[in-house]
């Protein structure tokens, strides 16, 4: 039997690190990002697991999700012990305040961090709703969208979205007799591009600035395979799904 899992932002950063760690023989995964990663082929076929990479822009999400959904009832679900939705892709606009944002640059956080997850939801719930093999959505939010910062308010308000949209859809399945299990996860401060950002922001529209640099300085980020080997975890225990909104940290 194969565990099938769809996983979002796959080339780079945490998304690259779960790909790589999910891996395994018997696993068939489907990684949706703007780039496909040559390396990823090579690691799967040696390890004997299938995957499949599309290029894409999740900005598009409406168009990226009816490929999804197409490409999901073409599936033998009699052929598979689990299906797994991992929306990870995500981007931050430009550190300013609201008033000096770009309306577009807005737009664009906004469809990438809140619209395609919702439309790979639907589309992953829809096409497999009929299916009895126990289904899992993992959403990759953030503390920010629990805790608000200056300059971050597409970021802010796409992942508090996140979080409330998964608690809308956790009282949805809960209602199904095999409903998914569903969660919205903040896995923690980690060494990503983003940080990266975060730390070069100017200080004069970035309020946060001197947080996220004493954080790097005092080796408070977590690798990014750690924070997948932690996000896999908790996607993998018992009781994944008993609560809608999580943090890897507890």
């Amino acid at each position: 039997m194969q565990s099938l899992t769809i996983l979002t932002g796959a080339s780079r950063g945490m998304g690259l690190a779960i790909a790589q760690q999910l891996l395994q023989p018997g696993a068939v995964l489907l990684c949706i990002s703007r780039q496909r990663n040559h390396a990823l082929q090579a690691q799967a076929e040696a390890a004997g697991a299938v995957l499949e990479q599309w290029s894409a822009d999740l900005a598009e999400g409406a168009a990226v999700a009816r490929l999804l959904g197409n490409w999901l009832r073409e599936r033998d679900a009699a052929a598979l012990a689990s299906a797994t939705l991992i929306n990870n892709a995500g981007m931050i606009s430009p550190l300013v305040a609201l008033r000096d944002s770009d309306p577009a640059a807005l737009a664009q956080a906004l469809r990438v961090g809140l619209e395609a997850p919702m439309q790979l939801c639907t589309a992953f719930l829809d096409a497999t709703r009929d299916w009895t093999v126990p289904r899992k959505v993992l959403n990759i939010s953030s503390g920010l969208g629990r805790r608000a910062m200056a300059s971050s308010a597409a970021y802010c308000a796409a992942k508090a979205g996140m979080d409330h949209f998964t608690r809308c859809l956790a009282l949805e399945e809960a209602a199904l007799p095999h409903g998914a299990k569903v969660c919205s996860l903040a896995p923690g401060v980690i060494a990503t591009d983003m940080q990266v950002q975060l730390r070069s922001a100017d200080p004069a529209h970035f309020p946060d600035l001197a947080t996220f640099q004493g954080l790097h300085a005092g080796g408070q980020l977590s690798s990014a395979e750690d924070a997948a080997r932690r996000v896999l975890a908790y996607l993998y225990r018992p009781a994944f799904g008993q609560d809608a909104v999580g943090d890897v940290r507890g």
